[in-house]
C-alpha cells in the first residue's frame, strides 16, 4: 500500500495564496469525487474506519490557524470541538433515484462553502439510486491535499475486497505521538511568523511591490528584485482574455456532468498518433469545446486552456502541482490533426513552464494584501476558457464499508474559468467529471453530449 501524503504544520505558500484566495468566491479550491458503490455500505464500518483514518491522518481533525497579519502562511491546529458525524453524513434521494438528482446534489454540496472553522473535509453517503446502488460525495478543500494526494489518503478508508477485515483500531501511544508531532510547539509558530516576515529584505519587497504594480519598471530595476519575480511577471503580464465569445460571464451556479471512456483503447489511440493519454484528454476537451460553439453558431479558432502538471516526487508535500496555459486549436479540423497539433502545443507548454513557479509566485503574493492578490488572481482566470486535470487512480476494484465502488468520478475546482474536465482512471476506465459554471456554458447538456461525441470519435481512429 502506498503510503499516505506527507503533512506539515504550516501550509506551503502555495497552499496560504489558496486559503487566501477563498475571500474571492469564485477562485474556491474546493474540490470532490462523486463516488458510485454497488449497495449500501455498512455505516458503522464506515465510521469506524473514518474514526481510525482522523488519527493515522492528523490533519482530518485539524483546523486551519490563520497567522496574525498574514506574516506567514497559515498554521493547522487540532480542532478541539471535532465532531466525526459533521464530517460524514447520511442521506437518501428522493425517488426515482436517477444520476441527475445525484449530479445536482453534489453541485450543491460541492460548492457550498466548508465552515473555516473547522477541519475542511465532508463524506456524504447517499442511499436511494437505482438498483440498490449508493453513493459517497467525497468533498476536500485544495490545502489538505491535491488530487493525486488524495487518491492516496484514499487508501487510509478504501479496502481491496468487500470482505477485508477490519484495521485494528489506532494504537493509543501512536495517536499521541502523531499529534504531538503535528502540533506546532509556541517557539516553532514564533520562529515561523518571524521567517515568513523576513522572507524577502524590506527593501526587495518595495521593489517587489512596486514592479507588481506597474511591470513597465522592470528594465530599470535592480538586479535581485528583477531575478526574483521574473519569472512569476511573464505570467502576470499575460493579460490576454480568454477566447470564447460565449463563455464570458462568471458566477457561483454550477452542474456537475460525467462520462467514461476506456483506458486501454484511449491510450492506444494516443500512442497510434505519437502522444500520450493528457493529450487524447486535452483533445478532447478542445474537441467538444470546438463543437458546442459551432452547434451555436459561433466558430471560434483557438481557445486557453490551462493543464495541471504534478509535480510530485519522494519528498512532496500534500500538494505538488504546477499549472501550464496552452492555446488550443479549436477551428473544424479532424480529431486527428487536433490531436497532433494540441500535442506540440501541450509539450512546449510543459517544457516552458517552472515546477516551482506557482510556489515562487505564492511566496511573493503572500507579502501582499489579500484584496491585491484576489484581484490579481481573477484577473488571470480571465485568460483562461477552461481547465483540464488528469489523476491516475487504482487499477484494481476498491471497496468502502463492504460495498464496491464501480465508478468515481472527480470534480475539479473551477478557480474562475468556464469548466473544468478532471479525468481520474480506475479498473480500465477513465471517468471525468465536468464542473460547469452555468452563466458561462448556458447549455451544459450540449456540452456534454459533444464530450462524449468527441471520445467516440477519437476512439475510431
Amino acid at each position: 500500500m502506498a503510503d499516505s501524503p506527507t503533512f506539515d504544520n504550516k501550509m506551503s505558500d502555495a497552499e496560504g495564496l489558496m486559503w487566501r484566495m477563498e475571500k474571492d468566491p469564485h477562485l474556491s479550491s474546493t474540490f470532490a469525487n462523486v463516488t458510485i458503490l454497488d449497495k449500501r455500505p455498512d455505516m458503522d464500518r464506515i465510521m469506524r474506519t473514518m474514526e481510525r483514518a482522523t488519527h493515522v491522518v492528523p490533519r482530518l481533525r485539524q483546523r486551519v490557524q490563520p497567522a496574525p497579519a498574514n506574516l506567514t502562511a497559515p498554521m493547522w491546529v487540532d480542532d478541539a470541538n471535532f465532531d466525526l458525524k459533521y464530517h460524514v453524513r447520511h442521506i437518501a434521494l428522493p425517488k426515482p433515484g436517477n444520476l441527475r438528482q445525484l449530479l445536482d446534489l453534489a453541485s450543491i454540496i460541492t460548492a457550498d462553502p466548508f465552515d473555516r472553522t473547522r477541519p475542511l473535509w465532508q463524506f456524504t453517503v447517499v442511499e436511494g439510486l437505482r438498483g440498490g446502488k449508493c453513493a459517497l460525495i467525497q468533498k476536500l478543500h485544495h490545502t489538505i491535499t491535491d488530487g493525486e494526494g488524495g487518491v492516496k489518503l484514499s487508501l487510509e478508508f478504501l479496502d481491496f475486497a468487500a470482505d477485508t477485515p477490519e484495521r485494528p483500531p489506532h494504537n493509543a501511544d501512536d495517536i499521541a505521538a502523531a499529534r504531538e508531532q503535528s502540533q506546532p510547539s509556541s517557539s516553532e509558530t514564533l520562529r515561523d511568523l518571524v521567517a515568513g516576515s523576513l522572507r524577502m529584505p524590506l527593501g526587495l519587497l518595495r521593489q517587489v511591490r512596486d514592479l507588481l504594480a506597474d511591470p513597465t519598471q522592470l528594465p530599470e530595476a535592480g538586479t535581485a528584485a528583477a531575478d526574483t519575480i521574473r519569472g512569476i511577471i511573464s505570467q502576470l503580464s499575460d493579460l490576454e482574455q480568454a477566447r470564447s465569445p460565449l463563455w464570458t460571464q462568471r458566477s457561483l451556479r454550477r452542474q456537475i456532468e460525467v462520462l467514461q471512456a476506456p483506458y486501454a483503447e484511449t491510450r492506444a489511440v494516443a500512442a497510434k498518433l505519437g502522444g500520450k493519454l493528457n493529450t487524447a484528454f486535452l483533445t478532447v476537451a478542445a474537441e467538444a469545446s470546438s463543437r458546442y460553439h459551432i452547434a451555436l453558431g459561433a466558430p471560434v479558432d483557438t481557445l486557453r486552456a490551462s493543464m495541471a502538471i504534478s509535480t510530485r516526487g519522494e519528498s512532496s508535500g500534500a500538494n505538488a502541482f504546477s499549472l501550464a496555459r496552452i492555446e488550443v486549436p479549436t477551428a473544424a479540423m479532424s480529431v486527428a490533426e487536433r490531436f497532433i497539433a494540441i500535442n506540440e502545443a501541450s509539450q512546449a507548454a510543459r517544457d516552458s513552464a517552472a515546477p516551482a513557479s506557482l510556489e515562487t509566485l505564492a511566496a511573493v503574493a503572500s507579502t501582499l494584501p489579500t484584496s491585491l492578490v484576489t484581484r490579481l488572481a481573477r484577473t488571470q482566470a480571465h485568460t483562461i476558457d477552461f481547465a483540464t486535470s488528469n489523476v491516475r487512480g487504482a487499477p484494481v476494484a476498491l471497496f468502502m464499508g463492504g460495498a464496491q465502488v464501480l465508478q468515481n468520478y472527480p470534480v475539479g475546482p473551477l478557480g474562475g474559468v468556464a469548466f473544468n474536465l478532471t479525468l481520474l482512471s480506475y479498473m480500465g476506465s477513465l471517468d471525468m467529471g465536468a464542473n460547469i459554471d452555468t452563466a458561462a456554458v448556458a447549455d451544459p447538456a450540449l456540452l456534454h453530449r459533444c464530450l462524449v461525441g468527441a471520445f467516440k470519435d477519437l476512439l475510431a481512429i
